[in-house]
């Protein structure tokens, strides 16, 4: 659904929609600047490699108390 068809007037837009109606507003004056652009191997196996090892989480908190800062 478009943000035209959500909104009749500038004021009963989120932050959300107003921001993506500028990148919208953008990219269809500028282009995409990735357009065109192809992956190098070596980072194509790098992330094939990072996604099949996907890295732990650590909340911010349990990370504070194992440096002693909690």
């Amino acid at each position: 659904m478009s943000l035209r068809a959500q909104h009749s007037t500038i004021k009963d837009l989120s932050v959300d929609d107003l921001e993506c109606l500028i990148e919208h507003k953008i990219l269809e004056i500028l282009g995409d600047p990735d357009s065109g652009l192809e992956l190098r191997d070596k980072f194509k196996r790098k992330l094939k490699e990072r996604m099949e090892k996907p890295s732990k989480m650590i909340p911010h908190e349990e990370m504070l108390k194992k440096l002693g800062q909690d």
